[in-house]
C-alpha cells in the first residue's frame, strides 16, 4: 500500500466517526422531543373537577373520571370546571313587603355544575354562571317575600313561609333547566333581613311609639282594675259595717227593751220609791253650782231640801 493511501484512510475514519455521532445525537433529540411532547399533552383528572377538551374552541369531550388522560398535540386545550359544590354570596338586595314595607335581604346559595357541556355553552364561564343564578334567585325571592307581610318575614313564630328556602330552589331550578344552564342549585339560604338605612329611624320610632302604645294600654287596664277591686271592696266593707250595725242595734234595742222591763217590774214594787229616785235623778240633772231654784216653801222639793222629812 502507497503512502497516499494510507494518508486517505487515516483521514476518512474522523470523518464516519463524527458522522455516526451526528445521527446518534439527532436521533436523541428526536426521541427527546417526542417524550416531551407526549408527556406535555398529558393531562391528569383530579377527584372533584371536570376536564373540558377543546379543538379549535369547541368543546370535542369532557373527563369526568378521576385518572390520566391525553389530547392532541396543538390542536386542543384542555381547560378545568369545578365538579365540588360552591358557595355563591349573593349580593344583598331590597325588596318590598306585602304591607307595602321596604327591606334588604342578604342570602347565599350553594350549587354545582350539572351539565358541564351545557354550563360552557350557554353560559360560558363559572362567573356568569353565577350572575344568572343570581338573578333567577333574586327574582324569585322578590315573587315571595312579596306575598308575605314584613313582621311574618323577621317574625320566626308568627311566621307562614313554611317551605320557603325549598320553594325558591325548586323555582330556580326549573328555570335553570328551562334555558339549558347546566347548573343546579342544592340550597339556598338567607342569612339576614335588614331595614335600608333611610327607613332604620323611622321604623325604631315607630316601634317605640308602639310599645309606649302598649304600656299605655296595660296601665290603663291595670287603674281600671284597681278601680273594679277598690269599689267593690268598698261596696263589700259598706254592706258589712252596715250588717254590724244593724245587728247591734238591734242587739242594744233588746237589751234597752229588757232593761225597761226589769225597771217596771221593781219599780211597780214600791211606788214611792220609784217617784224618789225619779226625783233624785232629776236633781242630778237640773241643779248645778250655780243653779237657782225658786220653790214655794211649802212645796214638798222644798222640805226635802231644807231637812223636814214630814
Amino acid at each position: 500500500m502507497s503512502d497516499n493511501n494510507i494518508v486517505d484512510l487515516e483521514e476518512r475514519r474522523p470523518t464516519e466517526e463524527w458522522k455516526k455521532y451526528t445521527r446518534l445525537g439527532v436521533s436523541l433529540v428526536i426521541v427527546i422531543a417526542v417524550v416531551t411532547t407526549i408527556l406535555s399533552n398529558l393531562f391528569i383528572v383530579e377527584q372533584g373537577e371536570y376536564k373540558v377538551v377543546r379543538q379549535f374552541g369547541e368543546v370535542v369531550r369532557i373527563e369526568s373520571e378521576p385518572g390520566l388522560s391525553y389530547k392532541i398535540p396543538f390542536i386542543q386545550s384542555v381547560t378545568t370546571l369545578p365538579k365540588y359544590q360552591m358557595v355563591y354570596d349573593i349580593t344583598p338586595a331590597e325588596i318590598n313587603t306585602r304591607d307595602k314595607k321596604r327591606m334588604l335581604v342578604d342570602t347565599y346559595a350553594v350549587w354545582s355544575v350539572d351539565d358541564p357541556r351545557d354550563m360552557i355553552s350557554n353560559a360560558r364561564s363559572i362567573q356568569n354562571a353565577e350572575s344568572i343564578m343570581g338573578n333567577f334567585i333574586f327574582s324569585v325571592i322578590r315573587a315571595e317575600l312579596g306575598q308575605l307581610d314584613y313582621d311574618e318575614i323577621i317574625n320566626d313564630e308568627a311566621s307562614n313561609r313554611g317551605s320557603f328556602n325549598e320553594r325558591v330552589r325548586d323555582r330556580v331550578n326549573e328555570l335553570l333547566a328551562r334555558d339549558s344552564y347546566g347548573i343546579q342549585l342544592t340550597d339556598i339560604r338567607m342569612k339576614r333581613t335588614d331595614l335600608p338605612e333611610e327607613n332604620e329611624q323611622a321604623i325604631f320610632r315607630r316601634m317605640i311609639s308602639e310599645r309606649q302604645s302598649t304600656a299605655q294600654d296595660y296601665l290603663s287596664q291595670g287603674d281600671a282594675e284597681a278601680n273594679r277591686i277598690r269599689a267593690n271592696t268598698d261596696r263589700e266593707v259598706q254592706e258589712i259595717v252596715a250588717k254590724a250595725t244593724a245587728d247591734a242595734n238591734e242587739i242594744i234595742g233588746e237589751g234597752e227593751a229588757e232593761a225597761a222591763r226589769i225597771y217596771n217590774e221593781s219599780f211597780g214594787r214600791d211606788t214611792e220609791f220609784y217617784n224618789l229616785y225619779r226625783t233624785l235623778q232629776s236633781y242630778e240633772k237640773t241643779i248645778e253650782d250655780e243653779t237657782v231654784i225658786v220653790l214655794p216653801a211649802d212645796s214638798p222639793y222644798a222640805r226635802i231640801l231644807m231637812g223636814y222629812t214630814n
